[in-house]
């Protein structure tokens, strides 16, 4: 992943990539030559939920995706929060449900965004109103949903697992670009209709 990363923040030089010694050897990263702030580039954490709804799984689709792509919710941490208050929070911004149980299905890489997504499920109540930011959403029977190849649809295709049900998923040539499978932010669910799915 490319960094955004050009200028020092603490002295304004433009940094440079310069390999120096660390605990597992020489590793070369952006740093600044004059004071020596290292840009560490550590993974970000995004949080998903799988939210399930009366015995359905809801996805949702983002107002800047294009198509009729559907997702898992998912968002990033704020500071000074847990994981576990963050998916919470995203859920009730994002759909106005409530969470009344909530257990990790797992962590998940995504190299390619420099992120790790921490999964969970979510089974919630109330009556779903999106953000802004959601344009629409769906309901699907655990045996309805297709998975995606990227990782929060290998989240849910393990938390299909463990309630017993043999996850499918879609078979489509995936896009690797921003709004592709492969991007949890959106990781998408293409819409069938779609000749470019």
């Amino acid at each position: 992943m490319v960094s955004d990363f050009r200028f020092c923040p603490r002295c304004a030089t433009p940094l440079a990539d310069i390999t120096l010694a660390e605990d597992g050897g020489d590793v070369t990263r952006l740093r600044c030559p004059a004071c020596q702030w290292t840009h560490w580039n550590n993974p970000t954490p995004v949080l998903a939920a799988i939210v399930e709804m009366n015995g359905q799984i809801l996805l949702a689709r983002n107002a800047a995706w294009p198509g009729r792509q559907f997702a898992l919710i998912t968002g990033f941490m704020e500071a000074g929060e847990s994981p576990q208050d963050g998916i919470r929070r995203e859920v009730k911004e994002e759909t106005s449900l409530e969470v009344d149980e909530l257990t990790m299905v797992g962590a998940y890489e995504f190299i390619r965004m420099n992120q790790v997504i921490i999964a969970y499920h979510a089974r919630c109540h109330g009556e779903v109103r999106l953000s802004p930011e959601l344009v629409e959403y769906r309901l699907f029977d655990y045996d309805k949903v297709k998975c995606w190849p990227a990782g929060t649809g290998f989240a849910l295709a393990d938390w299909l697992r463990g309630k017993g049900h043999e996850p499918r998923f879609w078979d489509a040539v995936w896009r690797r670009e921003p709004g592709s499978l492969d991007d949890p932010q959106p990781a998408a669910l293409p819409d069938p209709r779609s000749a470019q799915s």
